[in-house]
């Protein structure tokens, strides 16, 4: 098969996996909404601008209703708060994205090379992974984030690391029945590297449940991060993000409500949309389903 022919396989496999996601309205929707967000993360300098709107205090302003001048209303600070969650969903959605990605990539390197090699090198990554995985993902992130200091670097480490295993024993389970495949065989045959088996032929099979898993998880990564900052131990103020917003906005939740109500609806909105994108793609590269 030459490079056109391959290439159009290409694109005729995508463009088929296209034609199934547009058949799921569901998917459709949250696939527009993760859109918008991103658009609103990257452009958020152009909609508010920080300094002024987001972290400069304002207390002649302070817990001012939504209106014309505020459109979300103001803090206990008098600072703008649709500001602070246009500038907070840079913030949520850059650890999410940024988080899976290392774990995919840790994950997918220890994944592909336990379930290519097997044997004792299997046993020793996937019980080191057993070992991590036996600590509650929550409590292991906020051991890491106690013993390093709150902030983000060390937010996005801590929680790639609790989420290392998972993605490791999805490849793996990938993995292994590819590494008989005759494709494999063959390469092997010819003389090619281990190395260049792995990264040109294990992973690229892989691709399909790699990309699924990680759609799905970056909602559970954005819900861990304003967790873990609604306690403190994630972004710290006077850095917007949306968990640290509801934090701060619980004693004034009876006279104030819409200093939770409006973080929260875009907490629920992002993973929520990640969330049925994430099963909508799944059902897209299903093989069973193509038919």
């Amino acid at each position: 098969m030459n490079n056109s022919e391959s290439k159009y396989k290409k694109r005729s496999q995508l463009g088929s996996i296209w034609k199934r996601l547009r058949k799921n309205k569901t998917a459709v929707a949250g696939l527009c909404v993760i859109c918008i967000f991103v658009l609103i993360a990257i452009f958020a300098d152009v909609i508010a601008d920080y300094s002024t709107m987001a972290i400069r205090m304002n207390a002649a302003e302070a817990l001012q209703p939504p209106g014309v001048g505020h459109l979300f209303g103001t803090d206990e600070y008098g600072r703008d708060v649709f500001a602070r969650v246009v500038h907070g969903s840079r913030v949520s959605i850059s650890i999410g994205l940024l988080t899976v990605s290392i774990a995919v990539a840790f994950g997918g390197l220890l994944g592909s090379i336990a379930g290519y090699f097997g044997g004792p090198v299997d046993n020793i990554i996937m019980r080191i992974m057993d070992t991590v995985m036996s600590i509650p993902a929550v409590l292991l992130t906020l051991s890491i984030v106690a013993a390093l200091g709150p902030g983000m670097v060390n937010l996005l480490w801590a929680m790639a690391i609790a989420t290392i295993p998972g993605f490791t024993r999805v490849i793996r389970s990938v993995v292994l029945p590819t590494v008989n495949q005759d494709f494999v065989e063959a390469a092997k045959a010819c003389g090619t590297s281990n190395r260049r088996i792995i990264l040109r032929h294990i992973i690229p099979n892989a691709i399909g449940p790699i990309i699924v898993q990680a759609t799905m998880a970056i909602s559970g990564m954005i819900l861990a991060a304003a967790a873990l900052s609604f306690i403190g131990m994630g972004i710290q103020p006077p850095r917007p993000e949306w968990g640290s917003m509801l934090s701060s906005a619980r004693e004034y939740m009876m006279n104030s409500p819409y200093l939770v109500v409006f973080p929260g609806l875009a907490i629920v909105t992002v993973a929520l949309s990640f969330n049925l994108f994430g099963d909508g793609l799944r059902d897209a590269l299903d093989p069973r389903l193509k038919n």
